[in-house]
């Protein structure tokens, strides 16, 4: 099991406001778009990976209108 480092970015809707909620984590797994389709499951998800040179995935998700960015990096 490959083991990353997760950030999880979620694009905040509010009129006038450019933050964005970030969270840090490390998880474990061997298919990264497989553990977002997991962590967003019974909703409505829009899926697309790229991979970088480093190893690093990036998966962008728009769930219920809702977009979210998770970059899993190799640890």
């Amino acid at each position: 099991m490959a083991e990353f480092e997760l950030v999880r970015e979620i694009k905040n809707l509010c009129p006038n406001n450019q933050m964005r909620d970030v969270f840090f984590q490390e998880v474990e797994t061997e298919d990264p778009a497989e553990y977002v389709r997991q962590l967003l499951k019974g909703k409505e998800v829009e899926l697309s990976t790229e991979t970088g040179a480093d190893g690093a995935v990036t998966v962008h998700a728009v769930c219920d209108g809702l977009i979210q960015k998770f970059v899993f990096t190799p640890i």
